[in-house]
């Protein structure tokens, strides 16, 4: 199911070869950057750039014996490169080499992410944009409350996906540091030129203080990113289920011929996908706290907080990746019904109009706690007898001797309920907010 909606490329970041492909980058980088130091000769810095390779198979093989992936790494190496070989990893500690490639993996990674971001963006601004004007009822508690858009439902979703986006992006550039600077953090066996020169190759910013490892606040506000983007797609997949109850039956998922909604029973149609997705978030959030408890380590270093990481960090991004493009799925193939958002307006007998009313009265001269109870009064007779609350207000000869025919006869207008529609619009889709669609 996964790999129908998730680019293939998101699996492939979080291959044992891409992995050892990134530390391979790293230990390269700070070789260049010795070599530049004039610490290695360039015939063995040309040896250790054409012999160094990785071999999969092998290291595993090795690592059999070692019990230490690293070191098994690092032996494949010396294996295939020779004599040259003793000077990569000089002075370095495993944490140099697996926390800086954990930096380039999680921004190949988060690239990925943002691109999703951007195409589901899109959708949702088109649909936001096709339904502008469309009419439904707003609910709160569940409950008939008045009247907004569909389309002002959707803005609300992309208002709320530029955050994520800025999220996930101020979140990656805090990933984006690696660090060289050896056992404890005290560069005894290096130095933090050279750590510079080494990162500058790989394009990341140097940690200011790193102990032996980049320390997991880092980690917590890249996966808790995830984690409320993960909430985000869970609110606007609710949402999709709600409506597609059949009670409600405003918008739908696509349904394709030949799709099967039940084993039991041949009518139905459910909204598989968003409550799969509703899913999907619990695990972000879970593996949100997971990367919080690896925050707090021994001293200057555990390794407790690596196990963690060898699940969250692929799980988490490919679930994201996966969550978004499905998402994306669901909003282009989205079968709306404005027609049976009309019929459902009417279902609470034109109750929406009862603000309007009480404001009216209000601006007329009558005392609030006086406008609440005649306005109230009426709403629960209509509510209570099934008659259409308009012509409650109508009858009133109170209300009519104080508002007038020509006052009462403007009340009730749905449409007035969207005269601030093309605002919002404009606050949500400007430029400075996000890209907007055409």
């Amino acid at each position: 199911m996964i790999a129908r909606y998730t680019r293939p490329r998101m699996g492939q970041v979080w291959t044992e070869e891409n992995r050892y492909r990134a530390w391979l980058e790293v230990e390269l980088a700070i070789c260049e950057a010795r070599a530049g130091e004039g610490e290695i000769p360039s015939s063995a810095m040309e040896e250790i750039r054409s012999k160094a390779a990785i071999d999969v198979d092998r290291i595993l093989a090795i690592e059999e014996t070692t019990r230490h992936d690293v070191i098994a790494f690092l032996t494949s190496l010396e294996e295939k490169i020779g004599p040259s070989s003793r000077y990569i990893h000089k002075g370095c500690t495993s944490s140099d080499i697996v926390d800086t490639a954990n930096a380039l993996l999680v921004q190949q990674a988060g690239k990925i992410i943002l691109e999703d971001l951007e195409e589901f963006l899109h959708s949702l601004g088109k649909l936001a944009k096709k339904y502008k004007g469309a009419l439904c009822m707003g609910r709160t508690h569940g409950v008939h409350a008045e009247p907004t858009s569909f389309g002002l439902k959707m803005a609300g979703f992309y208002a709320e996906f530029v955050r994520h986006r800025k999220r996930v992006r101020d979140a990656l550039e805090g990933m984006r540091v690696g660090k060289i600077s050896g056992a404890v953090g005290t560069y005894a066996f290096i130095t933090p030129r050279l750590e510079n020169a080494a990162l500058h190759i790989l394009g990341l910013a140097v940690d200011p203080h790193s102990t032996q490892i980049v320390q997991r606040d880092r980690y917590s506000q890249f996966f808790t990113a995830l984690a409320i983007m993960g909430g985000g797609i869970e609110r606007l997949s609710l949402e999709l289920r709600h409506l597609q109850r059949t009670e409600v039956l405003e918008a739908e998922e696509g349904f394709s011929k030949g799709q099967k909604g039940s084993s039991a029973m041949p009518h139905k149609k459910n909204p598989i996908s968003a409550e799969n997705l509703c899913g999907i978030s619990r695990l972000l959030r879970g593996n949100a706290l997971a990367a919080m408890e690896d925050q707090a380590l021994w001293h200057e270093r555990d390794i407790s907080h690596s196990s963690v990481e060898r699940v969250i960090m692929p799980d988490s991004t490919i679930l994201a990746d996966y969550a978004l493009a499905r998402l994306k799925g669901i909003l282009d193939r989205l079968v709306v019904h404005p027609d049976q958002m009309l019929k459902n307006m009417e279902l609470s007998f034109g109750l929406y109009f009862s603000q309007r009313v009480l404001t009216a009265l209000l601006e007329a001269g009558m005392e609030r706690q006086k406008a609440y109870e005649t306005v109230q009064a009426l709403a629960m007779r209509s509510w209570r007898d099934h008659i259409q609350f308009p012509q409650l207000v109508a009858k009133d000869e109170n209300i009519a001797k104080m508002l007038g025919k020509e006052k009462l006869g403007e009340l009730f207008d749905p449409s007035a309920y969207l005269a601030s529609e093309d605002t919002i619009f404009e606050r949500v889709f400007a430029p400075e907010a996000g890209d907007c669609p055409e």
